[in-house]
């Protein structure tokens, strides 16, 4: 285990880079001993910090959870990060591109929650029946570590590469859709670039989430009520510029789209 010092001075670090807008080394190449409890310590170093500024925790996100992601990134374990309420962006948004580092977009399902759902061994039955509504999200994603060679241990520091989220379309409770069929068409500037079917999340969208109940709960945490949850991209992160416009195609989901300035 990395000491309460190095863990803050890596805290330090991806603070800068977060308020600079650039990256910072590796932190594997620096730290071989890193291990994955380090970087939640990191990151959760980060979320105390910005809860003490006066951010507001949403929710939770989850990364790697789909095959096709896992081997764009060449990580093969899900890991998840920390949303605020400043990081949520509705429908239609114009969002400013240089608040963000190395801008990529994720198309997901955002997991409302009407009840807490606890760990460990959760099931997706539990998911189900804690669960509000699922609405159509994109995920913004925003690198404060350098992108080459990352492990999984770089990503979890960097708040599993968290930037924003947007969120529209049609809220659907979640007994009103099949939800390993729900399928989406991504555009970026009227051009289809990606497509997928939320079923390549770990073969159902709410499997995601029953491992990150038991994951907070391996670490004295829970869901409440209330939170979103994005529950992992099942298409690979497409590259966004100032300028572009993104569009997301969830056929009776709805849509939702922003534009980045």
């Amino acid at each position: 285990m990395l000491s309460a010092q190095t863990i803050t001075e890596i805290a330090d670090e991806l603070a800068a880079a977060e308020r600079d807008r650039t990256t910072i080394p590796l932190l594997t190449a620096r730290h071989p001993e890193m291990t994955v409890e380090d970087s939640y310590a990191v990151q959760n170093e980060w979320r105390r910090r910005g809860i003490a500024a006066g951010r507001r925790p949403v929710g939770r996100k989850i990364g790697l959870t789909s095959k096709v992601m896992q081997v764009a990134t060449g990580i093969t374990e899900p890991d998840y990060g920390a949303i605020f309420d400043d990081m949520v962006f509705e429908n239609g948004s114009v969002i400013d591109h240089g608040r963000f580092s190395n801008v990529r977009i994720e198309v997901e399902l955002a997991f409302v929650l009407g009840s807490a759902l606890d760990g460990p061994n959760a099931t997706i039955f539990d998911v189900l029946r804690a669960t509000e509504y699922v609405v159509p999200a994109l995920e913004i994603l925003s690198s404060r570590i350098e992108m080459a060679g990352r492990t999984i241990v770089d990503t979890i520091s960097d708040n599993a590469a968290m930037g924003g989220m947007v969120y529209g379309g049609n809220p659907m409770k979640p007994n009103e859709i099949d939800l390993r069929w729900v399928s989406a068409l991504l555009y970026r500037n009227e051009t289809i670039e990606e497509s997928g079917v939320a079923a390549a999340v770990l073969n159902h969208p709410a499997t995601g989430v029953a491992w990150l109940a038991d994951k907070l709960a391996a670490h004295g945490d829970r869901l409440e009520a209330g939170e979103i949850v994005l529950a992992g991209s099942f298409t690979r992160p497409m590259w966004v510029h100032a300028g572009d416009t993104v569009l997301a195609d969830y056929g009776r989901m709805g849509t939702v789209t922003c534009r980045f300035s």
